[in-house]
């Protein structure tokens, strides 16, 4: 079924898109075959904005049978070729880009001015770095490394890659799984969040619409339990990859054991915000703030725990909080909204209970609590900053991915790099001081996947995304992600006619 529900056509232009159903297979869209459906939902207002039939198993048996058809054709095509039809697919996205941003602002809620800076450009980029980076796929050079022969290694597409994505960054998510797998000769089979997959839909009409040929990149919106897991456990799969929770995280590993594939993993985060007392207070300050609050904290990488050593703590604390408070929530259209809600109304209430169980042990600064009035219906969530937590409570520890910054004290250098380790999770980190040794021994010593220095956030495609520890393994973006989405083969040459059978004569003499 289709309801396109309460969104206007200034909210989201691209609606007429989504008549055909929110599964795309072999290069259509379809409706998905489960009897069961699912609504997006504006969680600024509470309303229902696209409605639509969840995709089963046999539709992700039928995404997979069409990835596997496609599969010989684009892994033959040549580097060029792919990089040509990625260049096109960058252009189309740029063309598509207001539409893009608005779909991705009505079902997560970000503000408009954060998808048009920032997730909409930087999916761009990334196809158009993927669009080069095609042309540089390769082995090693050829060797003489045993007596009469040669040797070198190609790197080889694995497959059919099953890729699953979350929906604090639907589009985003969407283009990190896609664009390495194609671009390194696979085809893919994509399962967005059921709760956001209007953006990763239009990005898979858009690769159609450049020429990528069908079947390369198919979209199947379902449940987790049903069509991710079904996708996972999928013995025409090669591969998958998994952004989410450590917890799901660990269920994709049990099942992808199964059929013996391999996986990659960019799993939770609780970045630690160091900041040494020869910081310069006002850059940390505004930092933590755009680093806790980045899509109202619902990012893995977002600053969780500032840890400030004690001649600054209680003036990063004041100044931290009053500059919170000057943070605007708002309708995520309207041009003045620093701030949106929370994904749901579910995932609020998950955040105000880790505040609320805080208040035992812990000193609430400022928010820990949702606005009233005109905000109400939405998911919304004042900016949190919770002081004095033990480093071993709950609000330290957990993922809360929500707009929520817990700050502790520390003493000596040493004790911030240990407290900063103190956590399972290890997928990103700052390090704030104007000492370059004390800066480059934090980068050194603090075990995550990106450490910034003076700074918390930023990504470029160039370089790679991925975590240590429980924050899974594996790198999304640049260059290194074609380790995840490739295979390496080693062949050898006899450049004699006798080496085979002198082998042979070594080992079973003259006969």
């Amino acid at each position: 079924m289709h309801n396109p529900g309460t969104a206007t056509p200034e909210r989201f232009p691209a609606q007429d898109r989504f008549t055909d159903g929110a599964q795309y297979i072999a290069g259509r869209p379809a409706k998905g075959t489960s009897g069961r459906t699912h609504a997006v939902v504006d969680p600024a207002t509470g309303e229902e904005v696209y409605t639509y039939d969840l995709a089963g198993t046999d539709d992700v048996d039928a995404a997979v049978a069409a990835a596997r058809e496609a599969f010989p054709g684009w892994a033959a095509a040549t580097p060029g070729e792919r990089a040509d039809a990625l260049h096109r697919f960058a252009a189309v996205l740029a063309e598509r880009a207001e539409e893009l941003a608005r779909a991705e602002s009505l079902q997560c809620g970000k503000p408009l001015k954060l998808t048009r800076e920032f997730d909409v450009p930087g999916t761009i980029d990334n196809t158009a770095f993927f669009a080069g980076a095609a042309r540089h796929l390769q082995g090693q050079s050829a060797g003489e490394y045993s007596g009469d022969h040669t040797s070198y290694v190609r790197r080889e597409p694995i497959g059919v890659v099953g890729s699953i994505a979350p929906w604090n960054y639907p589009l985003q998510m969407a283009a990190w799984k896609i664009l390495p797998a194609i671009a390194a000769g696979n085809t893919i089979v994509l399962k967005p969040a059921e709760l956001t997959p209007l953006t990763s839909l239009l990005f898979a009409q858009a690769a159609t619409d450049a020429g990528i040929p069908d079947g390369v990149v198919n979209i199947v919106t379902g449940t987790g339990k049903e069509a991710g897991e079904h996708l996972v456990g999928h013995p025409d799969v090669a591969m998958t990859s998994f952004t989410g929770s450590t917890a799901v995280g660990k269920r994709v590993a049990e099942i992808a054991t199964g059929t013996v594939k391999r996986i990659h993993l960019e799993l939770g985060g609780k970045a630690p915000f160091v900041v040494f007392d020869d910081a310069d207070l006002e850059a940390a300050v505004h930092g933590a703030v755009a680093g806790a609050l980045i899509n109202t904290g619902q990012d893995c990488t977002a600053a969780t725990r500032a840890y400030v050593q004690r001649p600054l703590y209680e003036a990063f604390v004041e100044q931290t909080a009053a500059l919170m408070e000057t943070v605007r929530l708002g309708d995520p259209f309207a041009p003045g909204t620093d701030l949106g809600p929370l994904i749901s109304h579910a995932q609020r209430d998950r955040v105000a209970g880790f505040v609320d169980r805080a208040r035992a042990y812990a000193r609430v600064v400022t928010g820990g609590e949702a606005p009233r009035g005109e905000l109400e219906n939405g998911a919304y969530y004042r900016p949190t900053l919770v002081a004095d937590a033990p480093q071993d409570s709950e609000i330290v520890q957990s993922e809360i991915f929500g707009p929520v910054l817990v700050v502790l004290p520390f003493d000596g250098d040493d004790e911030g790099i240990r407290l900063a380790n103190d956590t399972p999770y290890g997928l990103a980190a700052s390090a704030w001081s104007r000492d370059v040794y004390r800066a480059n021994r934090a980068t050194r010593e603090i075990k995550a996947g990106c450490v910034w220095v003076n700074d918390h956030i930023p990504i470029i495609s160039e370089m790679p995304h991925g975590g240590y520890k429980a924050s899974g393994f594996g790198k999304d973006m640049s260059a290194y992600s074609f380790e995840e989405y490739t295979q390496i083969k080693h062949v050898m040459f006899d450049n004699t006619a006798v080496a085979g059978k002198d082998w042979h004569r070594t080992i079973f003499g003259d006969r």
